[in-house]
């Protein structure tokens, strides 16, 4: 089965708000909230300066998306990614298409000048953190700290 990645647009924020529910309920760190899901993807497709947002399409149904923000480093000396909300509809593990949805938003990242991708995944997912070390994604001696405001 082959599927399609591109960059997403409006007409797939419903969708990926889906693909996000079914995220935030394997995270432990985060609870779904459609309407802030909805605002913030809203947010990225205006603002692609900040970051782009990837869908996977199967047979022209999203399937699977990567949230692909641009920050600065001045470790790097210049902008590097942040890759976020990798997820894809249970019915599309498993057989290569999140592999090829992160390498696709890597030689994004690559073919943009951006020589760092840093991402968070769920310190109790065993399979995402798998998942990301097979694709090359190392141990950061750095600890993620939050606070609200």
């Amino acid at each position: 089965m082959s599927i399609l990645i591109e960059f997403a647009g409006a007409d797939d924020i419903e969708a990926m708000a889906d693909l996000l529910y079914e995220l935030f309920t394997l995270e432990s760190d985060f609870q779904p909230q459609r309407a802030k899901q909805l605002a913030a993807l809203r947010w990225i497709l205006d603002h692609p300066a900040h970051g782009r947002l990837f869908v996977a399409r199967d047979g022209g149904q999203v399937v699977g998306m990567a949230n692909a923000l641009v920050s600065v480093s001045t470790a790097e000396g210049g902008p590097v990614l942040i890759l976020e909300d990798v997820i894809l509809a249970a019915s599309h593990r498993g057989g290569g298409h999140g592999r090829q949805l992160v390498e696709h938003v890597l030689a994004w990242a690559k073919n943009e000048g951006m020589p760092r991708v840093t991402l968070l995944a769920d310190q109790d997912n065993a399979a995402a953190l798998d998942f990301y070390e097979q694709l090359g994604f190392e141990k950061s001696a750095m600890v993620v700290r939050r606070k609200r405001l």
